[in-house]
């Protein structure tokens, strides 16, 4: 945690990105599926075109259209040693916007991913660089502001650099508690198990014997609306004692996928409602989490009363406690009661060690690594063979729900080559070039063709994997063809890679729409110059197998 004395400077220097009072729709650390919520998502009242402001001097070192979820995106960086990014606006400032052209003019990129040195486009402190809108994942209008470590790319809590322009008085408020048995008992069972908070204190008599963890779910909330946010500091005591103590300030990008851990990821699959769990799996290397000798885990072997209490901190300082009492109850059975989420063991299934490297295979078809450090805990794998006649290999799954990795395993599958190209359009003969992994929800695996094995990087067992071979372009269309150039582009394969363009043998940027497929180019934004004749516009888009389509054709402009 950043001490008091550098938090009071950071919020010295930096001001808000917004000239009106901030309400948030999220705040940094919450919990979604696979990741972090990296920022803070800062109200534009349900509308686009806000002006968004720079928070601190600094230089524009980045601007990207379509990446990374973020939509159109200005990355500043500041002399402090962080970078402050802004994303899912509507369009970038004029200054913005012609140093992106040149950009990808001077690097005839279609990409649009500038990255600038200091001195191309140095802004000021509430400076105007954007309008604020809805593009990429946003699921409606607003700013989403992230604050990195330029040097790590940490993820860092925004409240820290703008936390004085926030207004917050309302505390956090638990939910319910999740009692999690690991080769214990509570209130008579191995199972996992939900008790609501109606008030401060759970009246429940609660009994328990062997190795218990607890989960909670909880939520913060500001003054004068309706959102709910994430906890930023979760305490669990035992006896008066700190046993467990999770602070949302710094994530590093690449721990990200590790929130699937430390919530319960099954839990919210079923309803949709994170309980973070106030143990540590063994895996799980988040610096956030921070926990006793026994990571949290709590050995009930005493009868006798055993004291919990949760504190619950916003960042303004605002705490709640919520406290429970668990009777020491010995069941009078000998022996380990046993982990229900490991037991079951059959020719079926193997297990998975998080300590270690893992493998599965079946010779001669298929085989799944999964290196070590994508695990946070040791997991039962239930492969399922889908047999597929006809097609170039069968369809596998290695667990009976959605189960992800920390990062990318491997699956190599062999095609049966026979197979290859027998709903192909143009298919002549097989190239192994053009075999892909494709998943069950029709997502490009990718696609490495070795020896006779295709290597593909999966980072769910619960989905269903498969080969699949695409000899087929893209289709190219042309929806208008004046001053402004709209194509649509589609895959129905592999999917649509790239893509670039000329006029009359010059390179010209297509702008791709957000959320789709289509392409614009203005005429009057491109080096052609405007002479009433005709012009040749030739663009070509490759997909993931390398299969070009090229469209031709004249234009008056």
């Amino acid at each position: 945690m950043l001490s008091s004395l550098l938090i009071g400077l950071l919020l010295s220097i930096y001001a808000p990105p917004v000239d009106y009072d901030i309400v948030l729709a999220g705040n940094f650390g919450e919990p979604r599926p696979h990741h972090f919520h990296g920022g803070l998502d800062i109200s534009t009242d349900n509308v686009e075109g806000k002006h968004i402001y720079a928070i601190g001097d600094g230089y524009v070192s980045r601007v990207t259209q379509g990446m990374f979820g973020f939509g159109n995106a200005v990355y500043i960086t500041h002399p402090e040693g962080y970078t402050s990014v802004y994303c899912h606006l509507k369009s970038f400032s004029p200054r913005i916007k012609a140093a992106l052209r040149r950009y990808q003019y001077e690097h005839e990129t279609q990409v649009a991913d500038a990255h600038f040195s200091p001195l191309v486009c140095p802004v000021s402190q509430g400076q105007f660089i954007a309008l604020s809108g809805n593009t990429g994942n946003s699921t409606g209008p607003h700013l989403h502001l992230e604050i990195h470590d330029t040097r790590t790319w940490d993820m860092l809590d925004p409240y820290e650099f703008i936390g004085d322009h926030i207004t917050d008085t309302v505390a956090p408020q638990a939910h319910s508690l999740m009692a999690c048995p690991q080769q214990g008992l509570f209130c008579g069972s191995t199972h996992k198990q939900v008790f609501a908070f109606s008030s401060a204190r759970l009246s429940r008599e609660l009994t328990a014997w062997g190795r218990v963890g607890f989960a909670l779910w909880a939520d913060d909330y500001m003054q004068g609306t309706y959102h709910h946010y994430g906890v930023r500091e979760q305490i669990l005591m035992l006896d008066g004692e700190e046993i467990f103590r999770a602070v949302l300030d710094r994530v590093p990008v690449g721990q990200n996928r590790l929130v699937n851990s430390w919530g319960d990821y099954d839990h919210w699959m079923r309803h949709r409602v994170w309980f973070l769990k106030s143990f540590v799996e063994p895996g799980n290397t988040l610096p956030i989490l921070h926990a006793d000798v026994g990571r949290g885990i709590v050995d009930i072997t005493q009868e006798r009363l055993y004291q919990f209490e949760y504190i619950l901190r916003d960042y303004k300082g605002n705490e709640s406690r919520y406290a429970f009492t668990v009777r020491g109850k010995n069941p009078g059975i000998s022996g380990n009661p046993g982990n229900p989420g490991l037991s079951g063991i059959s020719a079926n299934t193997r297990l998975f060690h998080w300590n270690q490297t893992n493998s599965y295979s079946i010779p001669g078809d298929m085989q799944l690594v999964v290196p070590y450090g994508l695990l946070a805990t040791d997991m039962l794998l239930q492969p399922v063979i889908t047999r597929q006649a006809g097609k170039v290999s069968d369809a596998y799954s290695f667990y009976p729900q959605s189960y992800p990795l920390v990062t990318d395993g491997e699956l190599h599958l062999r095609p049966r080559l026979d197979n290859i190209g027998a709903d192909s359009i143009i298919h002549t003969e097989a190239d192994p070039s053009k075999l892909y992994v494709r998943s069950s929800k029709g997502r490009y695996q990718g696609g490495d063709y070795r020896d006779g094995w295709v290597t593909g990087r999966i980072r769910d067992l619960g989905l269903s994997y498969s080969l699949d071979y695409d000899d087929e372009p893209p289709t190219i269309q042309p929806k208008s063809l004046g001053e402004r150039i709209v194509l649509t582009m589609a895959d129905r394969k592999s999917g649509v890679a790239s893509y670039t363009a000329t006029i009359d043998d010059r390179f010209v940027v297509f702008e791709q729409l957000d959320k789709s497929l289509t392409v614009v180019c203005d005429l009057s934004e491109t080096p052609i110059r405007k002479t009433g004749r005709q012009h040749k516009l030739k663009f070509s888009a490759t997909d993931n197998r390398q299969n070009t389509a090229i469209y031709e054709t004249n234009i008056n402009y």
